[in-house]
């Protein structure tokens, strides 16, 4: 199949790495279907992307913070005849500050939005792709998904399953035809934080953040490649090696000291 017919959906595609993904894809001719919440940042790439590299763009506005309506977002792209060659899994969120103290409600939120609506969707079409014998996968995952992560538990912990479940799919589906891939970011410079209610951190306050392009690019390329996995950025690979060689509670220990607010005692 020509890239011209070939789509690629691309959940939280409309700003951060998402959208930098988006724009690789683009370049290379396949069509996209973005799924966001917001229609009006939908409308907005949407036609940034056709018009600059002459793609289809579909959009799907669906609230990924309720896992029916991944469902519904497969359903729609099955309605409309569209057949998905590479499916990324972008949209995620967390929620700074001490699990005793934050919204539990908001958490569960995230819980939906970083773990089941990943799981509905790549279970959805990597039966499709299965089934046709080619396709790709990537799952944001984070360099947060190897280490305990004080003031911000939830969405490590979100990030530590959707790594496992990452590894555990490619395993199964290793002669299948279809290739899954995890790209696992350090900090980087979107909006997460902000969102997070998290630039008051001394990982944001005092640490130099990595740029969403380079991120995208070493994800994009290590997914085209079919590899497993990919620390993007030499800082976070040593990070994560060091994890891999410290104690849990150490670990976390240095995390907490890292992601606490400038000027905690």
């Amino acid at each position: 199949m020509e890239n011209s017919q070939r789509y690629a959906l691309v959940t939280g595609g409309t700003s951060g790495i998402g959208y930098e993904l988006a724009k690789l894809l683009a370049k290379d001719g396949y069509n996209l279907v973005l799924v966001a919440r917001d229609e009006s940042n939908l409308d907005r790439v949407a036609t940034e992307l056709r018009r600059t590299y002459g793609v289809t763009t579909t959009i799907i506005s669906a609230d990924l913070f309720d896992a029916e309506n991944a469902f519904t977002v497969y359903d729609a792209v099955a309605s409309q005849g569209i057949q998905i060659e590479i499916l990324i899994n972008d949209a995620g969120q967390g929620q700074y500050g001490e699990f005793i103290d934050t919204d539990i409600r908001r958490e569960l939120s995230i819980i939906q939005l970083n773990i089941s609506s990943v799981v509905v969707l790549t279970k959805l079409f990597l039966q499709d792709m299965v089934s046709r014998g080619t396709g790709k996968i990537m799952n944001v995952s984070s360099i947060a998904s190897k280490v305990p992560g004080p003031w911000h538990s939830v969405y490590h912990g979100t990030k530590a399953f959707v790594q496992s479940f990452t590894e555990a799919i490619r395993s199964e589906n290793k002669d299948s035809g279809v290739t899954i891939t995890a790209l696992l970011p350090g900090a980087t410079a979107t909006d997460f934080f902000n969102k997070a209610e998290m630039n008051a951190s001394k990982i944001v306050q005092e640490g130099k953040l990595d740029d969403a392009a380079e991120v995208a690019k070493d994800g994009y390329e290590a997914m085209m490649k079919g590899e497993d996995k990919v620390i993007s950025g030499f800082k976070n690979k040593l990070q994560v090696a060091m994890c891999n060689i410290t104690p849990d509670d150490k670990a976390a220990d240095k995390m907490k000291s890292q992601q606490e607010p400038v000027g905690q005692k």
